[in-house]
């Protein structure tokens, strides 16, 4: 038999990821992540510390905490990054708000539990990422935000406390 040949749509969801452009990394992401290690926290901004998955050096990347019914979970608009890549290699990481540092535990959390957490996620922060859900938004039916869940990778994240030296 013969390999089956590429979708034509495009990159399976599993490998989808968005880049971001020159003025998210160099001026959003930058003043999000400085504003939060002073403490102040953008709509619920955290700076993320996971660890790589090659290196073993801690990699930083601002990030969006949801809280849905009093369970804390991050969300990978952008699809599966590389911070995604490293969170399921290290399981867990640290979440920095100013001098603010605790560690956590993470579980991916299957796609067919995602669309109610995406439709939260999408509420808060459409303004921001909604262009990364292909015109899915908060108002979109449980099918749309199934069909785009492969893509948009969740940990549901619990802390362990206060993280150690060298955070």
């Amino acid at each position: 038999m013969s390999a089956q040949s590429p979708d034509p749509t495009g990159p399976s969801p599993a490998t989808h990821a968005m880049k971001p452009g020159w003025f998210t990394v160099n001026v959003l992401n930058r003043l999000v992540a400085w504003t939060t290690r002073r403490g102040v926290s953008v709509w619920g901004s955290r700076v993320l510390a996971v660890r790589g998955r090659k290196s073993g050096e801690w990699r930083r990347t601002p990030v969006n905490l949801l809280t849905v019914d009093g369970v804390q979970y991050l969300v990978a608009p952008r699809g599966h990054v590389q911070w995604t890549h490293n969170m399921r290699a290290a399981g867990g990481g640290r979440l920095h708000l100013g001098k603010r540092v605790e560690e956590f535990t993470a579980v991916e959390v299957a796609d067919d539990a995602k669309p109610a957490l995406l439709r939260a996620y999408l509420k808060r922060w459409k303004a921001e990422v909604g262009v990364f859900f292909g015109g899915v938004g908060p108002d979109s039916s449980d099918a749309e935000l199934r069909a785009v869940a492969p893509k948009h990778p969740v940990f549901r994240i619990t802390t362990t406390g206060p993280a150690g030296p060298a955070a």
